[in-house]
């Protein structure tokens, strides 16, 4: 669609995380350090996975999707941080933006549909062990995956075309170091209602929507747990939870609570953003591996054959 309506303003300013020149290099460097681990740990998740035949399951399959999700979700926003920090110009195009705007929503929308659908895989496997391999077989996990996909980039194109046709006018300032949706809103002269509606929808659809059957999953599952007599078997059920748990508050608190807060630009507001959008990719593929056995034990394997093949 072209951007006609966007002629009286062609560019926005973002203000960034600092002002202070020395700050800003310290901030580089800190980002730099975090996006090289986050795309090196994802990569790596991803090489591993495809590379050991033992992780061909329904799990390792949605968690190699979600290294990917985190790879791009990443690269969406830490390079255009990276060179806001070392530009003197702190502008971003208008098209920038919303092709910003749009990637944020479309890998956003897909980790939480992702994250749903392991929650799923998870209750399966512990409420219904037996059964297993028929509920969760090749058909419907390839389904649940790919409709993920669909769906993140579904509600990316649905909000990301009502806000070409808004009207940006004098106010071109935007207090954040990367493009999100509501922070355009307060920009546009025209009436923002539609879109304002349409975004709650998606929020309570795409977001809450997701979240409830993920505590639907968990509920169930704890259900399931409490009812082991062995306290070793508890103990082993709960453990193949704890990193999808773990992921899941990380996103899902950070996300939520920069989303109810109005966009000003507080420190606050600034952390929670980073830690949903920089620091979660960067630790998930830390927390599915750290305590997990199988993922361990096919690094080590691939490496092996790695380093055999070079000797």
């Amino acid at each position: 669609m072209a951007l006609r309506n966007h002629s009286t303003i062609t560019e926005f300013i973002l203000l960034g995380l600092s002002v202070d020149s020395h700050i800003q290099v310290l901030l580089f460097v800190l980002f730099l350090g975090i996006y090289l681990l986050t795309i090196l740990g994802n990569l790596l998740m991803l090489l591993v996975i495809k590379a050991d035949s033992h992780l061909h399951t329904p799990m390792y399959f949605f968690l190699s999707h979600l290294s990917l999700t985190d790879f791009c979700f990443s690269t969406a926003i830490v390079p255009r941080l990276l060179e806001n920090l070392l530009s003197q110009r702190k502008t971003i195009s208008v098209e920038g933006c919303l092709a910003q705007v749009f990637f944020l929503f479309d890998f956003g929308g897909t980790e939480v549909c992702l994250l749903s659908a392991m929650a799923y895989d998870r209750y399966a496997a512990i409420c219904h062990p037996l059964l297993y391999g028929q509920v969760m077989n090749n058909q419907l996990y390839m389904q649940l995956v790919w409709g993920s996909w669909s769906l993140g980039f579904l509600d990316a194109l649905i909000n990301i075309t009502l806000v070409m046709n808004l009207d940006f006018c004098e106010a071109h300032t935007i207090p954040h170091y990367s493009c999100e949706l509501p922070s355009l809103f307060p920009l546009s002269c025209s009436d923002v209602s539609t879109n304002l509606t349409v975004l709650l929808c998606s929020t309570l659809l795409h977001g809450f929507g997701t979240f409830f059957l993920i505590f639907f999953s968990y509920a169930r599952i704890v259900s399931t747990i409490l009812s082991i007599s062995s306290s070793l078997g508890r103990s082993k059920a709960f453990s193949t939870c704890f990193s999808h748990l773990t992921a899941v508050s990380f996103f899902y608190g950070s996300a939520f609570l920069r989303h109810l807060m109005s966009t000003s630009g507080s420190p606050l507001e600034l952390i929670f953003s980073i830690q949903y959008s920089v620091v979660t990719p960067l630790v998930n593929p830390f927390i599915y591996s750290l305590k997990n056995k199988e993922i361990k034990n096919a690094l080590r394997r691939t490496l092996g054959k790695f380093l055999q093949q070079y000797r």
